[in-house]
């Protein structure tokens, strides 16, 4: 009975497969440059992870069941690993709960934006991206960056849940975004 605490949850090998893709597509050094040049800072790191995070729980809340469940395995899991970097990066223990508060903040106020300016279509996805990602409204970076975040749901939307059970998320490349 008391091993079943140590046990390892059956979905948290894909969980940890589809944090590390989403870690490498929100790595991507085409979107630090060129069209994208989304700022090279933990912000602009964290705004990127956001986003790819948010299109797939986003898709995996809008799929059958296991996939909420495995939407919020993957969210607990990307928090943790926010906690660890802190942590590896210095921050104290003291500080470390009210940086993680402004963190789930951030992330919870960039989710809603994003999932406002998809409902409301148009180009206040632009403007999401250009308020939360560059301090601006309209900057030119913006535009491509909404396109890549219109192909990433459009790919997730794609993927049966049998590929995010596996842990396995197609995110298209941002070099061949026009």
């Amino acid at each position: 009975m008391i091993f079943k605490l140590f046990a390892r949850k059956p979905q948290t090998a894909a969980v940890e497969r589809l944090y590390a893709q989403i870690m490498a597509a929100a790595r991507r050094p085409e979107l630090f440059l060129g069209r994208y040049s989304v700022p090279d800072s933990l912000e602009g790191r964290f705004d990127l992870l956001t986003i790819h995070v948010f299109a797939v729980v986003r898709q995996l809340q809008a799929m059958p069941a296991p996939a909420p469940e495995l939407a919020q395995a993957l969210s607990d899991w990307v928090f943790l690993s926010l906690d660890r970097a802190l942590r590896e990066m210095g921050v104290g223990d003291l500080a470390v709960p009210k940086r993680m508060k402004k963190l789930a903040a951030d992330y919870n106020g960039r989710c809603s934006a994003y999932e406002g300016a998809l409902a409301q279509g148009g180009d206040g996805l632009q403007r999401a991206l250009g308020r939360n990602v560059y301090g601006s409204p309209q900057p030119a970076e913006a535009e491509a960056l909404a396109r890549y975040m219109l192909a990433i749901v459009a790919a997730l939307k794609e993927a049966p849940l049998a590929a995010f059970q596996r842990g396995e998320a197609p995110f298209p490349d941002p070099a061949t975004i026009v």
